[in-house]
This record gives structure tokens, C-alpha cells and sequence, in this order.
């Protein structure tokens, strides 16, 4: 009998839904649940003093929207009578159920039941999307990195991007459920903080100032948008009526530090073979990180601030590639600042500012390095840069309890940062060389290849309005949200405005005409020539998005939860004049998810989402393809080299003068011309099935499979061939129809692998409407398609155990990555050379460079008493697919007409090798990568647990395997070996160790 009074209790009380819909937040949680009809629940904290008391509806449902994340009480009591209370923690964007029995439960006892303590299923059944949260105690406890990249590859389905896309600190951006490191979107308390120049990176803050971090990984509602790959959210800590604070040490010093494996040229058959390319080993790295934070009431249960400090010294010592020949003495300083103010004005009406600082500093002194004796010259002039980049956020939200039943919530925000580069020993008068021939020696003279605009910056202003309203069984959700951003940017060649670079097409075709060149002769002898490169780019840009959207979370019944919601989004870029190229409007994207709750208990849920998510251009699509650019190359033998200034004598040209592969000529495009008329915006399908079961009372059970179709992306084109076809078809003359092609060939927007059309214009500015569909352009359909099952087993903490494991079988797989091209580290993002020419696009179906097969990520610790804690992380992937790329050696080479010349048929970009096609991921995979994290940490009694002494070590194996290398199998013509062929790019870093000390009061 107890056993059954027992039961039905916790049917009563762990109830998932009882018939309360949730609608989440990006930047709070709420609380929902059942109790007896009539029944008056309060809902408060006492840090704070917030207290609200609502009514329960006839039904006795009850649900409390937009709290912030945190420790609450929830009490209920009739007729002045305490029926209970529980304790319970509100995640961000998460819906705590707290129930409690009902004299129509049929519990024995009910007048005698109090219900008090912590205990609730772990299984949040009012989400219908797949996400992960660590809260500030999970980022203390587990073996994890101070930054929110280390964070974010905990999450599933998540793997880290090539190596060289970095943020502006140098950290590395990952890659979620198989989309490009661009797609991804960053918020700190609500505001979008992702890179507005290339949407590479986030702003961050001081670490432990993170109360709260949120992944998604799929399925998100309507409320959010701008994001193809994955959504972060991220909520900062805040003050209490309790006076805290804290100071910490974190170091991880260069002794503790192994080794990194140096990297050399391959075996390819060339003089380089087997010579060092980076010394990477002779590398140094110490870094000393210092941490501070107070927080308190300003008025007891009005008034409460937060504010957090962190400040990193680092310093490096690294070596450039040969070619480059440089010894570098780096020094960071990272100084980082968090300050909040909560201002509960009244019990209904809440305010909250947030500023957060996140600058970068960087002095980089080089000296010449010989690579071939091993020696510095400490005798030469110093060069180098002084960086700085970041600057302030911020932020001002505004929580209104209008009702029991409306909440409406405002928020502004605003950031601005600057991207400062003065150059040590720059000298204007200086010629920068450098030499890509296949020799042991290379030339190289000078400091400083790009110089950039000196006034650089990017700045973002925006705000959302949601409104929440509770009406029966639905919970309905609206809002609109805006945000403008404004980047500066640019660079030019130093020097007197342009450099040489050394090359050669080998003897055997010295005579040959050179790849690339725009018909330039080869020099004859032993195949080196010259090439003097000019290029100048930038300007002020601005791209303005906005949506609004409508969301109903409708409770059918107490165990389903249907989802429908709309988002309508609007984007418009704009050039350096401040005129839209592009503009996007009313794009519907329909989310519909829905969860059943089996039993009735929270211990088993099923969930599904089907959804369509949009994603904007950054500002640098701009600066490449819609100002204008100076971009060219002129081709001469040479008979000598001066000794002194590594420049070429004795010049002989090539060719007919400076060529553009791209028409580059430092023209600004007419903005009608820059993309097709009508373009569609990137934008992704996406459906999600899976559940959650509770296996006995320590441990969860999940499954999840997951498709994402990639349906329309941009890029550009650059083929002078379909346009000059339309105008001969269509009567024009054959010089008429030479510059109408010839505009097409300036590298134009558009969507891949669909009908286009585009304005294009002649010599004398007349614009033509030119129609081409998908036939005449001769680009395949665009296919970018991830599927993904992903397994997790969690024991959530019981005050001695945390663990999980998860595992994630993938596919991702078609003919183009998305917004980037990984293959080659190429940064412009949307108008990657994929889809130049219909010819880079042969064979290019295969594994996408996102691709894993397999990943296992288990992390977890074990609190063996209170004084000390032993945590452990791991991570196993299958390698990315590995390419052979060269030239072009395809069916248009046999054709004989007037377009056979107009394709540069140069390598080494073309999935052909060795004269054979070569499809994408045909050359293999990479190694399986592995790698360990242990820690422990000890919190002595005689100082109440306050002071905490931990030590870390990362990668404790020291395993370094390779994670990207040089995919080009030849170069000049075909079986001409590239002396960089399968050169590594980059290892995994190589085992480190962290010391911590922090003291908390």
C-alpha cells in the first residue's frame, strides 16, 4: 500500500506538462505546472527578493514566462493554507515543472501531503528542439578550456572547422551538424554577438562571468533566426543580496607545455623533398591568466550589480613557414570586463544593463630567420605589428509582468569594435618578395606583403520586441527583432603599391602558355618568371536584418505539445555608397515541433521538428563584390635577381600587360549588376526526430536522427561565356556581346544551380536584362545535405557522480560546403572560387571537408568528497575526407570554339590528377584524431571549501595527428608535381598543462 500511495504521488507530482504550454526565451527559462484549482503560487527568490504570485486557472494550471535563470522556490497555498513547496533551478531557455497533487489525483492522505525538496525529472518534455546547457557549477567541474570554442565542442554534432579560420583572438570556430564555420549565430544575454565582417567567431567575455551556456543543435523555434548552422546563447552572471566574490590564477606555463611536431615538404619528387617547412618544435607558449569578481546588493531586493574582470599575458615565440623566414617574438595581452545591474523596479517590472569589453592586444617582433643554418640574424632591423582589436558591448532589457498572463519583454543593444594595426619598421619604400619555385633557397625581401586601412572597424546596433501571452491551452509568442551592422575594412599592397612573386612551369612546358595568365608565354630556359601583383580592396559597408515572427505552443492534451510558429525574415546589404546590392524580403520560414510525453511522467519523451532557417551575407561579401577592386598580375622573364633587394633584373614581358582573372581593374560595379536579379538568400530545411527515457532514477537515455538539406545558397560567378552566347543568340554585335560578357566575368551573385538573371553592363554603362537558366550557365544542381544520428547515456549529479557519453554517426555530403571552401581556407565568404567556372565544379560530388564519421565525446567528474574532485575529458573522431585537386583536364578541352580560351584552365583547383578526374574525398581521409583531459581539484576544509587548487592537463597522451593539409596534387600542368603536396597544415596542439588557484568569499 505504501509502495502504491507512493506511486500515484509521483504520478502527481512529476507530471511533464499537465497541460501547460511553454514557449522558450533567448535569454530565460519559466516555470510551469499543475496544482489543485483555485490555488495561489508564488514564485520567488530569496537573493533577490523577486516574488510573484499568480492564480491558478479552473484547471488549476499555472505557467510563469521569462524568469531569469537561477535558483527559485515555488509555493502553493489554498484557502491560506500551505499545500507545499519545492526548491527548483531554471535553465536557460528550459521549462521547470513544478506539480503538485490534486484532490482529484486520487492520492490517499492528500490534506496531509507536503510536498518539499528538489525532486523532478531530469527530462524536459516542453522542448521540442535538441539543445545542451552548462550552467557556471558543469564549467568549474568538468576538464574543459577557459574560452566558449572548448565549450562548444562538448556539444553534439559539432566538430571543429579547418584550422585556419580563427576569430580575431586566434581561437578556432567549429562547425554544427555539418554547415560551414560561417553559419553559426552568438548571443550574450539575448543580443546577436557573431563576427558582422565574415560571421567567423563571437565576441566573448570573461569567463567566469558565464552563468549559463546554450547550444542548439536543431529544432529552435521561430524566435531565433540568421543561423544555418548552430545558435549559441549565452547568459551572464548577475548580483544577489548576498555579497560574493572571488580572485583567481590560472597558468599554463611553457614547461608544462610538449613539443609540437614540426612539419616538412613531402616526398613529391622536387628539390624541396624532406626539408623543413615550420619549425613548430623550437615554438614557445606561457600564459598567465588572472580573474577577479564581486557582486552584491546596491539596495537590498532593488538594486544588485556583478562585475567580473579577467586579464591574459601570453607570450610566444614562434617561427614562419620557410619562404617566409621569420622568428617571431609574440606578446598578447587580453584584457576582458564584464559589469551588470539588475534593477527589480517592482515585483512585475524588471530591468537589467549589461557592458561587456572583449579587446585583444598583440605585438608581434620579428628578425629574419635562415632556415637552411638554423640562425636568427639578431643583427637586422626589427620589424613587426601592434594590434588591437574589440571593444564594448552593450546591452539594456526591460521584463514586464503586464498579467498572469502577459509578459512583454524589450531589448536594445549596441557594440562597437575597432581593428587598430600600426606596423614596427614599416618602410613605404620597401618592395616585398617572395618566391614559390621549387628550390631550397627562395627569395624573400621585406616585411609586410598587405597593409590595412588603419581605421578598420565594425559596429552593430539592434533590439527585439516579444510579447508572451498565455490563453487556454496555448501559449502565444510574437515579436520582432532588428539588427543593423556597419564594418570598415580593407587592404592594399605595401610598398610602392605592388610586390613580386617568384614562379616557374618547369621546364618541360617552359615554352608553354602560363596557367592563369591570360595567354602569357612561358619564358623558355628552366621555366622561372616573375609575376608583379597589385591589389587594393575596401570600404564601408552595412547589412540590415529584421524579422518578426508568430509562435503557438498548444497543449492538445496533457501529454502533447504541438509547436506551429512562422518567422518572416528581411535582409539588405549594402555597398560603400550606402545603395542596397542586395535585398531579400519576406522570406517565410514555418517551424512546427511537437513532443509526447508517453507516460505521463516525464520519464519518457518523443519529440520531432521540421523547420526552414535563413541566413543573411556578412559585410565582406560587400567589400570583395560590390566595391571596388584592384586585383591584378603581370607576367616578365627575368635575368637576374639583385642580391640585395631580392627584386628581379633584366624584365621581359609575357604578356599584354596587367591581367584580372576576375576583371578586377579597381572599378566599382553598378550596384543593379553586383548579383541576379530576384536572388534567393542562403537558406536550409531541416527535420529532427528522437526521445529521451529515463532508465531507472540515475540515468538518461537518448536518440536522435537529424537531416538538414542546404536548399539555396550565394556565390559568385565569374564565366564570360554564357552571357556572350545570350547576346549572339539574341542579335547583338560581337563587340556588344564581348562586353556583355565581359561583365558577367567581373564575378557576379548568384544563386548556384538555378535559372539567373542578371543587369549586366557594356563599356558604355547601357545595362541589358540577360536570362540564363540553370542549362546555359552549366553549373550543377547546389547539394549540401548532413544527416546525423546522435546516441547520448547521462547520469545527472547526485552529489558524487556526473558523466556523459555521446556518440554521433554522420554524413555530411555534396558538391559544396556551404558559405566557405575549407578545401583551400578560403575566407571570402559567399563567394568562394567553387562556382567561378562550371568547370571547378566537375566531379565535385563527395564527403564534405565537415564530414566525420564517427565522433565519441564523454566528459564528466567525480566528487569524491568535499574536498577533492577528479574530472575527465575525451574526444575520438574519424578524419576529414582528403582531396587530390589539379588541373584541368576535362571535356571542354576538346572543344573547338570561341570560349575554349576564356576558362583559365590553371590548376591547381580542379578535381582532376594526374590528368584523371578526381572526385571530392577521393583521396582518402585524414588520421582518426583522440584526445584526453584529467583534472583534479582540492578545496581544503580548514578554509570552509573556499580556496580551490586544481590542475589540469590537456591532451595528457600527447597524440598529434594531423588535421588539414595541402590538397593541390599538381600544379602548372598535369603530373607536374607541387613540392607542397599532402603538406600538413596544421597538428592537433600538443599536451599541455593548467594550473588553477581561486578563492571564493
Amino acid at each position: 500500500m505504501r509502495n502504491l500511495k507512493r506511486a500515484a504521488l509521483c504520478a502527481a507530482l512529476c507530471v511533464g506538462l499537465n497541460g501547460v504550454a511553454h514557449a522558450q526565451s533567448n535569454a530565460a527559462g519559466s516555470i510551469y505546472g499543475t496544482v489543485e484549482p483555485g490555488s495561489t503560487v508564488v514564485i520567488s527568490r530569496s537573493d533577490t527578493g523577486f516574488r510573484r504570485e499568480i492564480q491558478a486557472d479552473a484547471s488549476g494550471r499555472y505557467r510563469v514566462p521569462s524568469l531569469p535563470v537561477g535558483e527559485y522556490e515555488v509555493t502553493v497555498t489554498r484557502g491560506g493554507q500551505a499545500i507545499g513547496s519545492r526548491s527548483v533551478q531554471v535553465l536557460l531557455g528550459g521549462g521547470a515543472d513544478v506539480s503538485f497533487a490534486r484532490a482529484s489525483d486520487n492520492v490517499q492522505d492528500f490534506a496531509a501531503v507536503t510536498v518539499t525538496g528538489t525532486a523532478a525529472s531530469y527530462i524536459d518534455v516542453s522542448n521540442t528542439d535538441t539543445r545542451v546547457v552548462f550552467t557556471a557549477e558543469d564549467l568549474r567541474r568538468i576538464a574543459v578550456g577557459n574560452n566558449i570554442e572548448a565549450v562548444a565542442m562538448l556539444t553534439p554534432g559539432v566538430v571543429a572547422a579547418d584550422s585556419r579560420y580563427t576569430n580575431a583572438s586566434g581561437a578556432p570556430v567549429q562547425s554544427f551538424g555539418g554547415s560551414a564555420a560561417s553559419e553559426n549565430a552568438t548571443y550574450i544575454n539575448g543580443y546577436p554577438v557573431t563576427n558582422p565582417l565574415t560571421n567567423l567567431g563571437r565576441t566573448t567575455l570573461p569567463f567566469n562571468g558565464i552563468s549559463q551556456y546554450q547550444a542548439f543543435i536543431g529544432g529552435y523555434g521561430a524566435e531565433f533566426g540568421r543561423a544555418t548552422g548552430g545558435v549559441e546563447n549565452i547568459i551572464t552572471q548577475r548580483g544577489t543580496n548576498e555579497w560574493n566574490g572571488g580572485l583567481s590564477v590560472t597558468w599554463t606555463p611553457e614547461s608544462l607545455r610538449a613539443d609540437q611536431r614540426n612539419i616538412y615538404y613531402p616526398l613529391n619528387g622536387t628539390e624541396n623533398d624532406g626539408l623543413l617547412y615550420q619549425n613548430l618544435a623550437a615554438q614557445t607558449d606561457d600564459q598567465i591568466l588572472y580573474g577577479g569578481y564581486v557582486s552584491g546588493p546596491i539596495v537590498k531586493d532593488k538594486l544588485f550589480f556583478y562585475a567580473s574582470a579577467e586579464f591574459t599575458d601570453r607570450e610566444r615565440e614562434t617561427y614562419s613557414a620557410r619562404g617566409s623566414n621569420q622568428y617571431y617574438e609574440r606578446d598578447y595581452e587580453v584584457p576582458r570586463w564584464l559589469a551588470k545591474v539588475d534593477w527589480h523596479i517592482t515585483d512585475d517590472h524588471l530591468l537589467e544593463l549589461t557592458a561587456v569589453s572583449d579587446v585583444t592586444k598583440q605585438t608581434a617582433i620579428f628578425q629574419p630567420y635562415n632556415y637552411n643554418t638554423n640562425q636568427i640574424d639578431w643583427d637586422a632591423e626589427p620589424a613587426g605589428y601592434e594590434w588591437e582589436d574589440g571593444g564594448e558591448l552593450y546591452i539594456g532589457r526591460y521584463t514586464g509582468y503586464l498579467t498572469d498572463n502577459l509578459t512583454l519583454s524589450a531589448l536594445y543593444g549596441r557594440q562597437k569594435q575597432d581593428h587598430i594595426e600600426n606596423l614596427v619598421g614599416y618602410d613605404p619604400s620597401v618592395v616585398y618578395v617572395s618566391d614559390a619555385r621549387n628550390i631550397p633557397n627562395q627569395v624573400q625581401h621585406g616585411q609586410f606583403p598587405q597593409i590595412a586601412f588603419p581605421d578598420a572597424f565594425d559596429e552593430t546596433e539592434g533590439g527585439r520586441l516579444d510579447l508572451d501571452w498565455q490563453l487556454g491551452n496555448h501559449g502565444l509568442r510574437l515579436g520582432y527583432d532588428r539588427i543593423d551592422s556597419t564594418s570598415r575594412a580593407g587592404e592594399q599592397t605595401s610598398g610602392p603599391g605592388y610586390r613580386w612573386l617568384y614562379e616557374s612551369v618547369g621546364p618541360g612546358a617552359a615554352n608553354d602558355t602560363i596557367p592563369g595568365s591570360g595567354g602569357a608565354s612561358g619564358p623558355g630556359g628552366n621555366g622561372d618568371y616573375v609575376v608583379r601583383y597589385i591589389y587594393a580592396n575596401g570600404g564601408t559597408f552595412e547589412v540590415k536584418q529584421y524579422a518578426y515572427y508568430f509562435e503557438d505552443r498548444w497543449q492538445i492534451n496533457d501529454r502533447w505539445l504541438l509547436s506551429l510558429g512562422v518567422r518572416n525574415e528581411n535582409f539588405e546589404n549594402y555597398n560603400a555608397d550606402g545603395i542596397i546590392y542586395v535585398e531579400q524580403k519576406n522570406q517565410w520560414a514555418p517551424r512546427i515541433g511537437a513532443t509526447w510525453d508517453v507516460h505521463g511522467d516525464s520519464s519518457l519523451k518523443v519529440f520531432a521538428n521540421v523547420g526552414r532557417y535563413h541566413l543573411a551575407m556578412p559585410n565582406n561579401v560587400a567589400r570583395r563584390g560590390a566595391a571596388g577592386s584592384l586585383y591584378t598580375q603581370e607576367y616578365f622573364a627575368f635575368t637576374g635577381i639583385d642580391p640585395t633587394t631580392g627584386e628581379p633584373l633584366g624584365l621581359t614581358a609575357l604578356g599584354d600587360g596587367p591581367h584580372s582573372s576576375n576583371n578586377e581593374f579597381g572599378q566599382a560595379p553598378n550596384p543593379l549588376t553586383v548579383a541576379a536579379k530576384d536572388i534567393d538568400s542562403h537558406y536550409q530545411d531541416e527535420f529532427a526526430i528522437g526521445f529521451e527515457k529515463a532508465l531507472g532514477d540515475k540515468h538518461i537515455f537518448g536518440a536522435r536522427y537529424i537531416y538538414r538539406d542546404l536548399k539555396s545558397a550565394i556565390d559568385d560567378m565569374c564565366d564570360y561565356r554564357p552571357a556572350y552566347a545570350w547576346a549572339i543568340r539574341n542579335g547583338y554585335s560581337e563587340d556588344i556581346a564581348t562586353e556583355i560578357g565581359d561583365s558577367l566575368a567581373h564575378c557576379r551573385l548568384f544563386n548556384p544551380g538555378e535559372d539567373n538573371t542578371f543587369v549586366l553592363d557594356d563599356a558604355d554603362g547601357n545595362l541589358y536584362e540577360v536570362p540564363l537558366t540553370a542549362g546555359e550557365l552549366r553549373f550543377p544542381k547546389l547539394k549540401r545535405s548532413y544527416q546525423g544520428i546522435d546516441l547520448f547515456l547521462e547520469r545527472p549529479f547526485d552529489g558524487t557522480w556526473y558523466y556523459k557519453l555521446d556518440y554521433t554517426f554522420s554524413r555530411n555530403y555534396g558538391n559544396a560546403e556551404g558559405q566557405l571552401k575549407s578545401d583551400v581556407g578560403q575566407t571570402d565568404v559567399s563567394m568562394t572560387m567553387d562556382w567561378d567556372h562550371p568547370e571547378l565544379m566537375e566531379h565535385a560530388n563527395g564527403y564534405l571537408p565537415n564530414d566525420r564519421r564517427h565522433y565519441v565525446k564523454a566528459y564528466g567528474f567525480y566528487q569524491m568528497n568535499p574536498e577533492w574532485r577528479f574530472s575527465a575529458t575525451m574526444s575520438v573522431h574519424s578524419g576529414r575526407p582528403n582531396n587530390c585537386t589539379g588541373v584541368y583536364n576535362g571535356p571542354s578541352l576538346d572543344v573547338s570554339d570561341e570560349f575554349r580560351d576564356v576558362v583559365e584552365y590553371k590548376g591547381p583547383y580542379y578535381r582532376y590528377c594526374n590528368g584523371e578526374p578526381s572526385s571530392r574525398g577521393s583521396a582518402g581521409r585524414l588520421p582518426w584524431t583522440g584526445k584526453l583531459d584529467l583534472g583534479v581539484a582540492w578545496s581544503p576544509a580548514f578554509l570552509d571549501h573556499k580556496l580551490m587548487v586544481g590542475f589540469d592537463v590537456f591532451n595528457v597522451t600527447d597524440s598529434q595527428p594531423v588535421q588539414s593539409i595541402i590538397e593541390y596534387g599538381e600544379i602548372g600542368a598535369a603530373g607536374n608535381p607541387y613540392h607542397s603536396t599532402q603538406r600538413p597544415i596544421s597538428y592537433q596542439a600538443p599536451r599541455t598543462g593548467r594550473l588553477t588557484v581561486r578563492y571564493d568569499f
